[in-house]
């Protein structure tokens, strides 16, 4: 079954159990789905559903970080339960070390050498790892791997 049918199916059964929390946030999903196909004019693989997903996350990362520090834990604990009801429909995200390993073998085929290949790096590394890590920990990886 396609991601987009499961998060379909999801919403359903959320409408039959009443559970309002994780009802309106697969519908935010699945606004946020149909409004990149009508922008782009394209039906929404599982890869690119991911994505979306994956920037709906970052957006509760970010909103959680700004309503702690303005002292408004009500607001952050309601985008925290949003955030773990996104976060089931990504995939198994890689560690550390196996992103480092992924990056090192990145640079090793490219035959980059230094800092100036940073965006060649970057650029094949997120359509390899899409989905799988956070693009903030493959940037640090690159730059790790690029400054031995």
């Amino acid at each position: 079954m396609a991601l987009k049918d499961q998060i379909t199916e999801d919403m359903k059964s959320a409408m039959r159990a009443k559970e309002s929390l994780r009802l309106s946030t697969v519908r935010l999903l699945l606004a946020a789905i149909k409004q990149r196909e009508v922008d782009e004019r394209i039906t929404l693989d599982d890869a690119q559903v991911v994505s979306v997903v994956d920037k709906l996350v970052k957006q509760r990362k970010d909103s959680i970080a700004a309503y702690t520090q303005a002292g408004r834990q009500d607001l952050a604990d309601a985008e925290a339960a949003e955030m773990q009801v996104l976060q089931a429909y990504l995939p198994q995200r890689l560690t550390q070390e196996e992103v480092q390993a992924e990056v090192d073998a990145l640079v090793a085929e490219l035959g980059a050498a230094g800092p100036g290949d940073m965006g060649k790096v970057m650029g094949a590394a997120k359509t390899k790892l899409a989905g799988k890590a956070e693009m903030a920990m493959v940037s640090a990886a690159v730059k790790q791997a690029l400054s031995r």
